[in-house]
C-alpha cells in the first residue's frame, strides 16, 4: 500500500504548512494524535521495497495474534474462499494475495490505534471497510487510478471523527448537533464549536503518520468539493475526492439511505472528472453490491 510518503508537491506542501502551523499554534495544538503503529511502520517498509518483502509481511501478520485471527477470517470467507479452509497466515496470505492481505492488516492496525466505543460512532469501522472496499473497486474500473492509493484514502477517508472524539471535550454533542441540523453542514457545525473539524483532523493524521501526500490534501479537502477541477489542486486529489463522493452514494445506496447533501450538488462535479455518467454509476452498484456485503 502506498502508505510511504513522496517528496510533496508545491501544492501539497501549501497544505502541510497549513496544518504544521495549526499543530503548532492553533485548534489543532490540543488535538491528540496517536504514535503510527510500530507495526504499521514496519508494514509499510516492507511493502516500500522494489520487491515487497513477504517474509516479513508474513512475521508482521504473525506477531498480533488478534491480527493473525483477521487475516484467516477474511481468507475464508465468501468472497475469497475456495472451499476448503485455510489454518494458517501463511496460506491466508497466499489467499488473499498481497495486496489484500496489506489492506486487512492496515485497517486491523488502524483500528487497534484508534478504538472507538462511543454510540455515535457505533458503525465506524464497518463503514471504513466498506469505503475502502468501494474505492479500491472504483479504481478497478478507472484506468490510471492507484487501487491502493483509492483503498487507503477509504480507509482513512473519516479517521478525524475518532481522533476529535478522544481528544476534544463536548464533541460527541457536536456530532449529535451536526447530524441534527439542516441549516449548515457538518464541518461548519465543527468548526463553530471547536475551530477545527474532522478533514483537517484527518489530514493532520496522514501528515503525521507519513502517509502518501495525495491522501494528505484529499483527506483535507474532501468536504470542500467545490474544488473539484480547479487548477490549483493536484489532478490524483481531484480523482481521490471524486471517487470517494461516488463511493459514498454507492454505500448509501447499499444501506437504503437517501442520497446525502454533497452527492446532490456535487455529483456533476465528480462524475464530469471521472468522466462517467449516471449509467455507470448504476452498473458499478449492482456490481458491487456482494463486495459491500462481504466487506
Amino acid at each position: 500500500m502506498p502508505l510511504i510518503a513522496s517528496p510533496l508537491s508545491a501544492r501539497s506542501q501549501a497544505v502541510a504548512l497549513e496544518l504544521d502551523k495549526a499543530r503548532a499554534s492553533g485548534p489543532l495544538k490540543t488535538i491528540q494524535i496517536p504514535p503510527c503503529p510500530a507495526l504499521l511502520s514496519e508494514l509499510r517498509l516492507a511493502l516500500s521495497q522494489p520487491e515487497p518483502d513477504l517474509q516479513a509481511v508474513a512475521r508482521i501478520a504473525s506477531s498480533d495474534v488478534a491480527m493473525a485471527a483477521v487475516l484467516l477470517k477474511a481468507a475464508n470467507s465468501p468472497a475469497f474462499s475456495t472451499g476448503q479452509p485455510v489454518h494458517t497466515v501463511g496460506q491466508a496470505l497466499y489467499r488473499l494475495g498481497l495486496d489484500q492481505s496489506a489492506a486487512q492488516m492496515t485497517a486491523f492496525l488502524l483500528r487497534s490505534a484508534l478504538p472507538v466505543r462511543a454510540p455515535q460512532l457505533q458503525r465506524f469501522w464497518e463503514r471504513s471497510g466498506k469505503r475502502a472496499s468501494a474505492m479500491a473497486f472504483i479504481a478497478r474500473q478507472l484506468p490510471g487510478m492507484s487501487e491502493d492509493l483509492a483503498q487507503t484514502y477509504g480507509l482513512f477517508c473519516h479517521v478525524g471523527l475518532p481522533v476529535m472524539l478522544q481528544s476534544l471535550r463536548g464533541y460527541a454533542g457536536t456530532m449529535t448537533e451536526a447530524a441534527a441540523r439542516i441549516d449548515r453542514s457538518c464541518i461548519a457545525t465543527e468548526n463553530a464549536n471547536h475551530r477545527t473539524d474532522h478533514a483537517v483532523v484527518g489530514a493532520l493524521v496522514a501528515r503525521i503518520w507519513r502517509l502518501a501526500p495525495e491522501v494528505m490534501v484529499a483527506l483535507r479537502r474532501h468536504h470542500d468539493l467545490d474544488m473539484l477541477g480547479d487548477r490549483e489542486t493536484d489532478p490524483e486529489v481531484h480523482t481521490l475526492v471524486a471517487a470517494g463522493l461516488v463511493a459514498e452514494h454507492l454505500m448509501r445506496r447499499h444501506e437504503a439511505l437517501p442520497p446525502d447533501a454533497d452527492w446532490q450538488d456535487h455529483r456533476g462535479r465528480a462524475m464530469n472528472w471521472l468522466q462517467i455518467d449516471e449509467g455507470d454509476v448504476e452498473h458499478w452498484e449492482d456490481l458491487l453490491t456482494g463486495e459491500l456485503e462481504t466487506a
